[in-house]
């Protein structure tokens, strides 16, 4: 799929065939994954592709939503301060570097015909210790389902593009 394309069609998925995600669909997205940029090439962020079912059980009881039960797959990024890039104001800059590790993450999956749905509206501190996060430097920060859509998407209204998009000379 050219670039362009998976850009203009992907969406925000809520509802998922059980069908398995396809190994090599996996490395192809750890692969766009790997290649974000971060803050001095840090990469202060982790993927964990969570296909156990005790375990997705779990996560799903944290976010509550049906759609994340049908998926055969949760993906989740995860963020190491320690690790992280600091603005000279003192600002971690790890909610940066995972929120580009994330739309690598959501366009590679487009790019292999998978559906996906950003979600950050989870409690964290609940979801990192179902992870068994405490006492290491990881948070999760955001999570998103992966699997086959199983409804077609409508297209979203975008704002016009001199809203969004300025150049100044």
């Amino acid at each position: 799929m050219d670039f362009y394309e998976v850009i203009h069609t992907r969406r925000s998925r809520r509802s998922y065939r059980p069908d398995p995600v396809p190994e090599d669909s996996l490395k192809r997205i750890a692969d766009a994954v790997a290649h974000a940029p971060s803050a001095c090439n840090r990469q202060p962020v982790k993927v964990l592709i969570v296909r156990n079912a005790e375990l997705r059980e779990k996560i799903c009881s944290i976010y509550g939503r049906a759609f994340l039960k049908e998926a055969p797959v949760i993906a989740v990024v995860l963020g190491n301060e320690s690790e992280a890039w600091i603005r000279p104001e003192g600002d971690s800059i790890v909610p940066v570097d995972a929120a580009i590790v994330m739309e690598h993450l959501v366009l590679a999956a487009t790019a292999e015909g998978l559906g996906s749905c950003w979600i950050c509206a989870f409690r964290r501190a609940e979801l990192d210790r179902v992870l068994k996060l405490e006492g290491t430097p990881w948070k999760s920060v955001a999570m998103t389902p992966l699997g086959y859509s199983d409804a077609e998407c409508k297209t979203n209204a975008c704002k016009n593009i001199n809203e969004l998009f300025e150049v100044i000379d």
